[in-house]
């Protein structure tokens, strides 16, 4: 919060979505709303695991199905790491818009 408040932003034009996810609806994550003076205004309930509502989604599934055609899993992190930053660095931006005009599509943004 305080950073939000640094940068400038509004807590009351903050909007948080989630999903029924447990780590979303635990007491302790209910109680931050609260603390941080949130209502029920401010939170949309989205159906679990909805790509189609944020694009970040989408290229987290696109880097997902990019790793796991891989002929052999990663034999540790560092192996993993530099798989993902070569999938992530042949993200091209004509993907990246192709997924955020879903959003548009669909009129989610």
């Amino acid at each position: 919060m305080d950073s939000l408040k640094y940068y400038g932003y509004n807590p009351e034009d903050i909007y948080f979505q989630q999903d029924k996810d447990p780590k979303h609806t635990s007491k302790l994550a209910k109680q931050w709303f609260v603390d941080n003076n949130f209502n029920s205004d401010n939170i949309y309930s989205w159906p679990a695991q909805s790509p189609d509502l944020n694009p970040i989604e989408h290229v987290w599934h696109h880097l997902k199905l990019k790793l796991s055609v891989y002929d052999t899993k990663a034999k540790g992190v560092h192996e993993l790491w530099e798989r993902i930053e070569k999938e992530w660095n042949n993200f091209t931006v004509d993907e990246c818009r192709r997924y955020i005009q879903l959003d548009k599509d669909i009129g989610v943004t």
